[in-house]
């Protein structure tokens, strides 16, 4: 018997049984969906990250108190990083471009009846440019805000949006920490960044953060971190090395650092890392849905080998070969996982469109995710139905019939 004719024997055989048929595909359609969704989703997320590292700033380097051991050591973080270390690196490093101070805190925020606890963030008028922020209305932090202690604030386009709606918040004053703050802008949505709300913030001059709501170090007037923007991406190597030589002169240091300066690429690498292992344990996960469908083949297989105890003795009689049988049932065994990774792929793949439609993560169709789990289950299906072929192509036929 040619192959054609396997095939179209093999194909009937299923049909005739479409629920038994349809339940032994099933495992291969979750295992080959959730493998094409994990990865999708997985790659969605390094992307998402790399656009809000993007949004940053261009070319921003960060500088953070506390060396990569201290912050191992404890979840304390030291108060080692001053306002000092930030104007010394604007007037000493050459590679930078500007240099932003700041310090962050979360209070409550409140406006009549309404509260909100917040991030408060003591910038310098810097900020704007090295973050890449824009003023929607108003504007932002000035010199001369630093210089008087002014108690004024510059609101998130959430946090505005929350307390006041539609109307124009400029000149409205809002209570942070039972501290009256009197507001003069609000800033451009900029979104999310590490699953943290950038609009959801209100600016305030960095030395009125020290002195009315946090207090200082005994260093000077401490920060949670310094971004400098380079020049430009070539300069970037260049400004983390003379930051880090500056630093460690300023601090008197000759062992390990008490601060940690981190380039935007350095923290992307991190990120991706784990994003990449998160993923690649998902779809291993997953995976697992694909063997389980194999041995669903493999079991439906043997029971159909003897449910068909006789006919296969017949067609021996008749003349047919061990061949023509083993071929049968691999081709049975073939097309069981080959529709069953047919449909798993549509079904994954328009579940990564769903949530790539509403869901922030830009979740996307991996070609080499379909390749890979469409390979494995036909791979799987045409292993695990190894077994039962060749358990059907070494019946003897005088005993396959006598036992029918």
């Amino acid at each position: 018997m040619d192959f054609g004719e396997s095939l179209k024997m093999a194909a009937k055989t299923l049909t005739a049984n479409k629920l038994r048929s349809s339940l032994t595909m099933l495992g291969m359609i979750i295992g080959n969906a959730s493998v094409i969704a994990m990865i999708g989703i997985g790659q969605g997320a390094q992307r998402l990250a790399s656009e809000q590292f993007e949004s940053l700033g261009p070319n921003v380097l960060f500088v953070s108190p506390g060396g990569n051991q201290a912050r191992q050591r404890t979840n304390n973080i030291p108060r080692t990083l001053v306002w000092d270390d930030a104007k010394a690196i604007s007037e000493q490093v050459p590679s930078a471009a500007g240099v932003s101070a700041q310090k962050n805190a979360s209070f409550p925020v409140v406006y009549g009846s309404r509260n909100s606890t917040s991030l408060i963030v003591g910038a310098t008028p810097e900020f704007l440019t090295v973050r890449s922020f824009d003023v929607e209305k108003g504007r932002f932090i000035s010199e001369i805000d630093l210089k008087r202690n002014q108690r004024v604030v510059t609101l998130g386009a959430d946090l505005a949006n929350r307390f006041f709606g539609d109307k124009n918040p400029i000149g409205e004053e809002i209570r942070i920490r039972n501290v009256s703050f009197k507001i003069v802008g609000v800033l451009q949505a900029k979104g999310s960044f590490l699953g943290s709300n950038q609009d959801d913030a209100a600016y305030i001059p960095l030395t009125t953060m020290s002195s009315t709501l946090t207090g200082r170090s005994p260093y000077g007037l401490d920060l949670s971190f310094i971004s400098i923007s380079a020049k430009d991406e070539a300069s970037i190597p260049a400004a983390e090395f003379q930051i880090t030589n500056l630093l460690r002169r300023r601090h008197k240091i000759v062992t390990d650092d008490d601060f940690t300066v981190q380039t935007q690429k350095d923290i992307l690498q991190i990120v991706g890392t784990i994003t990449s292992g998160l993923t690649a344990m998902l779809a291993a996960i997953a995976a697992v849905s694909l063997l389980v469908g194999g041995i669903g083949i493999m079991n439906i297989m043997l029971v159909s080998v003897t449910e068909r105890t006789s006919e296969i003795g017949l067609r021996k009689a008749i003349g047919a070969s061990g061949n023509d049988i083993l071929m049968q049932f691999m081709i049975e065994a073939v097309i069981l996982s080959a529709a069953g990774g047919f449909i798993g792929t549509v079904v994954g793949v328009g579940g990564v469109v769903l949530v790539a439609a509403f869901t922030p993560l830009q979740a996307i169709v991996a070609p080499a995710a379909i390749i890979l789990a469409v390979g494995v289950s036909g791979s799987i299906g045409l292993g695990f139905g190894v077994i039962p072929a060749r358990q059907a192509a070494k019946l003897d036929p005088i005993v396959a019939l006598r036992s029918a």
